[in-house]
């Protein structure tokens, strides 16, 4: 509920109490169809997810879809593969957690939370291992930075240090997949993962199909990271915790705070909560604040990616475009 709608309802609950009136206030859950016909139009009219079309999106719960729809010409269905980008971070978080039971120890953390120093990584190329990649040249031989050590420095290099350290440096991108689909245990059955680049924080192939059974599993209990959503958060923005942090990707008008491979939306002034890991080329999946519903905008374009506006980018626009339709699904009607 946004502050001005809050507002609203307290002056409305005073005028009754003025007229004497008394009455328990209770929060009256929009219909489903009420759900779907906001989202729907919020993804197919609102401003801000016109300049983010072509895309698919989803909606669901712990059990199943619970609307979904295509907006803008030719755009990507349920079953397109994309490009996830940094999506693929909530992945392998998960992937950490079930592997430790639910119990990640403080190492675990200081990867996962991009304070374990290594940060001087760029990229993998597709023919290399997990290690291959993280020792090779192009990534300082996978050497750690005194400066950023206990610090946030979003950067790739903490997933693959700790991905070596999980014994997973010899695979290639087929094993890894493997592998990780594997670790994943229920919630990995029959998904089609695919990486194109043994890089596992942003080298996934997948679909809104397959990503939105990932979700599910958080929702539902079936992965330890539903139950570890939002913990040990750190803040993120160096504009707002100088001493904490040092390089992020939200823009400066903006400050989350980051957790265990995924972003929390808390900024105090636009945040609503939710939990995300939006990639580069606009892949956006996210939990809401609740643990009740689950999302994703699904598209993946290049141009953009790398303006210095923030608001040409493509994550950015779908940040933009899908916290809109979660406000709109939660409250009924438009935001």
């Amino acid at each position: 509920m946004s502050n001005q709608i809050a507002r609203q309802t307290l002056i409305s609950l005073a005028s009754w109490g003025c007229l004497g009136v008394s009455f328990a206030a209770t929060a009256i859950e929009p219909g489903m169809p009420e759900r779907v016909r906001a989202a729907q139009a919020m993804a197919n009219n609102a401003p801000q997810c016109q300049v983010a079309q072509p895309f698919y999106w989803e909606i669901g719960d712990g059990r199943r879809v619970l609307a979904s729809g295509q907006a803008g010409r030719k755009a990507p269905d349920a079953q397109t593969r994309l490009q996830i980008a940094s999506a693929s971070k909530w992945i392998y978080g998960a992937y950490v957690a079930e592997q430790r039971g639910g119990a990640l120890t403080q190492d675990d953390v200081r990867y996962l939370n991009f304070q374990s120093g290594y940060t001087r990584f760029h990229m993998c190329r597709q023919g290399q291992t997990v290690e291959e990649c993280r020792t090779s040249m192009l990534n300082r031989r996978g050497a750690q930075d005194p400066e950023t050590i206990g610090r946030f420095y979003y950067n790739g290099g903490h997933m693959q240090q700790h991905a070596a350290l999980m014994g997973l440096g010899a695979l290639d991108n087929q094993g890894l997949a493997q592998a990780i689909v594997r670790g994943l245990g229920k919630a990995g059955q029959g998904w089609d993962l695919v990486y194109g680049q043994p890089q596992l924080a942003g080298g996934v192939q997948s679909s809104a199909s397959d990503y939105g059974r990932f979700l599910r599993a958080m929702l539902s209990g079936d992965l330890k990271m539903g139950s570890l959503l939002g913990s040990h958060p750190v803040c993120t923005q160096p504009r707002a915790c100088p001493g904490e942090a040092l390089k992020t990707p939200i823009p400066v008008t903006e400050s989350w705070h980051y957790s265990l491979g995924h972003w929390v939306e808390d900024d105090p002034a636009v945040g609503d909560g939710a939990f995300s890991s939006p990639g580069a080329f606009g892949f956006y999946p996210w939990i809401d604040a609740g643990r009740q519903f689950y999302g994703i905008v699904a598209r993946e374009e290049r141009s953009g990616v790398l303006s210095a506006d923030p608001d040409s980018k493509p994550a950015v626009r779908s940040v933009e475009c899908g916290r809109l339709i979660r406000q709109a699904w939660l409250l009924g009607h438009a935001p």
